[in-house]
């Protein structure tokens, strides 16, 4: 499952010539680099920046009567601590980590800089995903009523530096209500002390071909020595199941997959 099955092309939000009139394509970053040097230039010379590995261009305020929650989610892609300001950042991030095309991904990567009517503007975006093939994608977590004209602007400027460059934009309110619980259950298992090899073995023995989600774990052995096991192979995706039909249960249909297919 990945998250942006689910997310909001810039052009299917708003009229995007609308929200760039006036708009200067010069299109600058600002970014602090993986040694902790910042650097600025024209986003067009430093596209190919490994943004996946940089540090944030911001730090991640966390103060008393806050309204939203910061924190450090650990990225088992990576095997380090991304930033969030958010829960719903918090699950973006989770689900970027459970995307078996993401790679490595950076939170709050850049600043983005342009000039628009005049004025010089600015944006972090919220995440840069290195995905398999190469391609990036830069993401920014709004929710569509929390969207403001000057969001917007920041978003179209975004998606235009985007495309300029060949990277793509994403813009979403995060994943849906059963995904992110799905995934977050998963999550608990995704660190690799919670893989066992001969359990494993077992595991994808019995669900070749589908069975329900306990009984498959009672034949395996003991559920409390295999079911995490049995999570950590669901969140490699070695084992897959609908993870948006519903939540995880004891008769969720698990099956093994298929060498080839998609994951």
């Amino acid at each position: 499952m990945k998250l942006f099955d689910a997310a909001v092309s810039l052009h299917e939000m708003i009229d995007s010539e609308f929200a760039i009139n006036g708009l200067n394509s010069a299109f600058r970053v600002e970014f602090v680099d993986d040694v902790g040097v910042t650097r600025r230039g024209l986003l067009a010379a430093l596209w190919s920046t490994r943004f996946e590995r940089v540090n944030p261009a911001r730090s991640f305020p966390s103060y008393r009567g806050q309204k939203n929650f910061s924190g450090l989610y650990y990225a088992a892609t990576m095997d380090a601590h991304v930033g969030f300001e958010s829960w719903t950042e918090r699950d973006v991030a989770m689900t970027l980590d459970f995307d078996p095309d993401v790679v490595a991904f950076a939170s709050q990567p850049f600043w983005l800089i342009w000039t628009q009517d005049g004025d010089e503007r600015r944006h972090v975006p919220d995440y840069f995903a290195r995905l398999a093939d190469g391609t990036c994608v830069v993401v920014d977590v709004r929710a569509d009523d929390r969207i403001e004209l000057r969001d917007a602007e920041a978003f179209a400027a975004t998606d235009r530096a985007c495309l300029e460059v060949g990277w793509k934009f994403r813009r979403t309110g995060g994943p849906d209500t059963t995904l992110a619980a799905n995934v977050r259950w998963l999550a608990g298992y995704r660190h690799p002390r919670c893989y066992r090899s001969d359990v494993a073995e077992a595991l994808l023995e019995v669900f070749t071909g589908g069975r329900p989600l306990m009984s498959g774990a009672m034949s395996a052995g003991d559920p409390v020595a295999v079911l995490p096991v049995l999570y950590h192979l669901m969140w490699k995706h070695e084992l897959v199941a609908d993870l948006q039909e519903g939540l995880l249960c004891p008769g969720s249909l698990v099956v093994k997959r298929q060498e080839g297919a998609e994951r």
